[in-house]
């Protein structure tokens, strides 16, 4: 499903040149959960930014799909990501102003999906998530655990091949945490493919293998 080809990614200044990724070669075949490691500011976040085509790379290949991604025009990235791709953030993400139900529901009226479909998908991803009893109450209202299953409700809600998960349980206590993990597992025994960026190494545990960046680089995998 994912392949990158010498993906680099320089972050440039008049003064300064970072370089954030160089010469990262990955495959991730449909169906893996895959967890990406390492330390703060090893390039994690702006791997999973560029495999979520939100952002692009300097130089290198990126395929999804096997389609080659990184040089497509903005309003067919944005296509293709509707279509294919879920998130899910450690800061939840969520829109204050809108509560439970218009949340998840979102990403169905940005993709024209008929009103009645619509009400049967956010239904069928609050019932998953065992949210459907906060429908109505609006994110301050809800605790951590409670937002972060709304959040991968309104991921799922499109039916997306690939999740994207950026430090799920980083905002979570243990048990929320695991409950959260618990999820992520369930969705990909069901066929969803997903990658997660995570320091924490119990968080690791739940994927099938590991993903190790230090300096912008793949250091040798680790299967789990």
């Amino acid at each position: 499903m994912i392949k990158t080809v010498n993906l680099q990614k320089i972050f440039r200044t008049e003064e300064v040149e970072t370089w954030a990724l160089a010469d990262v070669n990955i495959e991730i075949a449909e169906g893996e959960f895959v967890a990406v490691m390492g330390p703060s500011g090893c390039g994690k976040s702006t791997l999973l930014n560029i495999l979520g085509l939100l952002d692009n790379p300097t130089s290198g290949q990126y395929f999804l799909n096997g389609k080659e991604v990184s040089k497509l025009k903005e309003n067919e990235r944005t296509s293709l990501r509707k279509g294919v791709i879920g998130f899910v953030f450690q800061s939840f993400n969520l829109i204050d102003e809108l509560n439970v139900y218009e949340n998840i529901e979102l990403p169905l009226l940005y993709m024209r999906i008929p009103a009645s479909e619509r009400r049967e998908r956010v239904k069928e991803a609050m019932d998953r998530m065992a949210i459907a009893h906060r429908e109505k109450h609006f994110p301050q209202q809800l605790s951590g655990g409670q937002q972060q299953r709304v959040a991968i409700a309104r991921a799922v809600v499109a039916h997306p091949k690939l999740i994207l998960a950026d430090e799920p349980t980083g905002n979570l206590d243990s048990k929320n945490g695991a409950e959260v993990m618990s999820l992520l597992t369930e969705l990909n025994r069901d066929g969803t493919t997903i990658v997660m960026v995570t320091h924490s190494q119990h968080d690791a545990g739940y994927a099938r293998r590991t993903i190790n960046l230090f300096d912008g680089k793949v250091v040798p995998e680790v299967v789990l």
